[in-house]
């Protein structure tokens, strides 16, 4: 019999969802509606910030509050390695450097002495990642802001419902990005969401997003010429989100917390099952932290295993677990190696790459999935302990 294949993320979608979806296409708006201040004014409420802005995706999020930070050509924005591509590829959608900083070996987060370390005067901002939820370590982070003059704008895709010393992950930095792309804790199919507590920041997001327009007469540079009338004043985007997906976000927004519990659940029956298990090393977690849990991020202790990472993945691919790589240093990707990069440049990110594997973790799965993840990892993990 073959077995159930598990894969490392999910949606969970209900009647609600659905339903207030289905409500949303009856209506009079599919976008630019009143449901995308409502998605904004919810979240921007559950993460403790002053303002949200909704945006077409997590990327787009990034672009966006990269541009609202005024990053430009000949500056260096730093930020980790071990995040996906988009978190860097923002710096250069402005034709600035992205510098990458040194992770914790023990939280995978970035390293705030690494990031001291690579400032120079060009630098003009810094993308901390709070890798699979986890909470970087912000304080350091903002103390290092402060004595610059940096700009943070925290990536907190991973983070929704993230604490960092009783504060929620969206209220920390000067910005945050969020993105609701399915694997993530709430879905809005794609869709992403940018928190700040500044007015000034606020505003400019507001036009990024709609091609640099305004329609408030009281912003107006030129006077108007009518009713009909609007400005373009800068160079945005079309990065408009639509009500249809904003109604599924409101509805998924009410269920965090019902989300979070579960997948807390499950990283306490994994931590449990891996925590004394040779060739396991399970994550570690900051103090005064709370984390989201995006992904559970297992290091394999190859030191005390007979095998390398890739044998070991295939090896519980083959036992239909939908495992992952979270992830390939930003730097090694051919692009970057063409722009001058070379590996060697983080050693403890190159090394916690060599080692990492994720595992299945999201709040659909039952008891007994947890389960079969945990016995068919130590079946594998098992063959290889020397």
């Amino acid at each position: 019999m073959t077995e159930e294949f598990i894969p490392y993320g999910s949606q969970w979608l209900d009647e609600q969802d659905l339903e207030a979806v289905v409500e949303t296409l009856k209506s009079d708006y599919l976008t630019t509606g009143p449901k995308i201040n409502e998605f904004e004014e919810k979240f921007a409420d559950y993460v403790d910030a002053e303002y949200a802005v909704a945006i077409a995706n997590g990327t787009a999020a990034l672009h966006a509050a990269t541009y609202a930070a005024g990053i430009g050509e000949g500056d260096e924005v730093i930020t980790t390695p071990i995040t996906f591509a988009a978190s860097a590829n923002s710096i250069l959608y402005h034709n600035a450097t992205p510098v990458f900083a040194d992770v914790d070996p023990d939280t995978y987060n970035i390293d705030p002495e690494s990031i001291e370390e690579k400032i120079t005067d060009k630098t003009k901002a810094i993308i901390p990642v709070h890798y699979t939820g986890q909470p970087c370590e912000m304080d350091e982070i903002m103390e290092i802001a402060d004595k610059y003059n940096l700009t943070v704008i925290a990536d907190g895709a991973h983070a929704v419902g993230a604490e960092y010393k009783g504060q929620k992950v969206g209220s920390v930095a000067d910005m945050t990005t969020f993105s609701f792309h399915p694997v993530k804790h709430i879905t809005t199919g794609e869709g992403g969401m940018i928190t700040t507590d500044s007015k000034d920041l606020y505003d400019i997001l507001i036009k990024f997003r709609t091609h640099g327009i305004t329609k408030e007469s009281s912003e107006y540079i030129n006077e108007s010429h009518g009713p009909w009338y609007h400005e373009q004043q800068k160079l945005g985007y079309n990065y408009r989100i639509t009500d249809i997906q904003c109604a599924l976000g409101i509805s998924q927004l009410e269920k965090i917390d019902k989300f979070l519990t579960r997948r807390r659940e499950i990283v306490e029956e994994y931590n449990k099952a891996f925590s004394d298990f040779e060739g396991i090393i399970i994550p570690e977690q900051l103090r005064n932290t709370n984390s989201a849990w995006h992904l559970y991020v297992i290091q394999l202790d190859l030191e005390k295993l007979s095998a390398d990472r890739k044998e070991i993945f295939k090896d519980l691919r083959n036992k239909n677990l939908g495992v992952n790589v979270h992830y390939i240093p930003v730097y090694y990707h051919p692009y970057y190696q063409e722009l001058g990069y070379e590996k060697g440049i983080c050693p403890n990110a190159e090394n916690l790459y060599e080692r990492i594997i994720t595992i299945p973790l999201y709040p659909k799965m039952s008891d007994q999935q947890v389960e079969e993840v945990i016995n068919r990892a130590k079946e594998v993990i098992r063959k290889y302990q020397k």
